[in-house]
């Protein structure tokens, strides 16, 4: 079993910015060791998260939409209260959303349908630089 570790690094406009890493992550699937396997991918802070999404405009919309419904930004946060940082509902939205994600992948291909592509969300209330942490772990 081999184990490679990579962190990606990126910038994000913040407030549910959907940025596609779908081809950054497969690039390293392709240069890796082995063949078969999985890739983890784990975000180095608390108010992004990970998922997969066709990433088609209007759906990416929705989904924006989505976290504003369930989650609104214009309630009160008890974060809020605690640092003043303006960002409760990022924190509650990553957390909804999940900091980590795997998927197989076999003959350095990811196993990933025709229309889905590996999403990073930043929820934050700012412009970011982002630190993902992405392991490879196969024969």
């Amino acid at each position: 079993m081999t184990v490679i570790t990579k962190n990606l690094t990126f910038h994000t406009k913040g407030n549910c910015d959907i940025i596609d890493i779908t081809s950054e992550v497969g690039k390293e699937v392709e240069r890796a060791v082995v063949s078969n396997g999985t890739v983890t991918l784990f975000v180095s802070g608390s108010t992004a998260g990970l998922t997969t999404i066709e990433y088609e405009p209007r759906l990416l919309e929705d989904f924006q939409s989505m976290f504003g419904r369930v989650i609104p930004a214009d309630i009160p946060y008890e974060h809020n209260r605690t640092w003043g940082d303006g960002n409760g509902h990022s924190h509650v939205r990553a957390s909804l959303l999940g900091a980590s994600l795997t998927i197989p992948f076999t003959d350095k291909k990811m196993a990933l349908g025709t229309w889905q592509q590996v999403v990073f969300i930043d929820f934050d209330n700012r412009p970011r630089s982002r630190q993902l942490v992405l392991q490879i772990m196969g024969e």
